[in-house]
């Protein structure tokens, strides 16, 4: 006896062998659309508090990054000199959490 809820028809039973993965899906999206770079820039803003901790991250007024250059205003006169002094060390944090390269300066507003 036929369920009322099986598919019925030529195409019931066909699905398409050529389906990938939601994530691969999306990853080529970007790549064809060029939208690569600026995902990964706005995902470095949006997970500032992941990478930098609370702390940084609540005396930070601004953070936008464009064409692999992150802009960060501090609210803080000495947790600025800090972070000037760890420039570097910065970069590597953010790339690392990126999984590519995705920073090469930072410029303090």
């Amino acid at each position: 006896m036929d369920s009322p809820f099986s598919p019925k028809g030529p195409r019931a039973a066909t699905r398409k062998n050529d389906s990938q993965p939601l994530k691969e899906a999306i990853e080529s999206l970007l790549r064809v659309y060029k939208l690569q770079n600026q995902f990964d820039e706005t995902s470095i803003a949006a997970n500032w508090a992941e990478i930098m901790g609370k702390p940084i991250a609540a005396r930070t007024t601004k953070v936008y990054a464009k064409n692999l250059k992150l802009y960060l205003q501090i609210d803080s006169a000495p947790l600025k000199k800090e972070l000037i002094m760890a420039k570097q060390k910065m970069i590597e944090l953010i790339n690392k959490h990126a999984g590519k390269t995705v920073i090469q300066e930072v410029i303090f507003l």
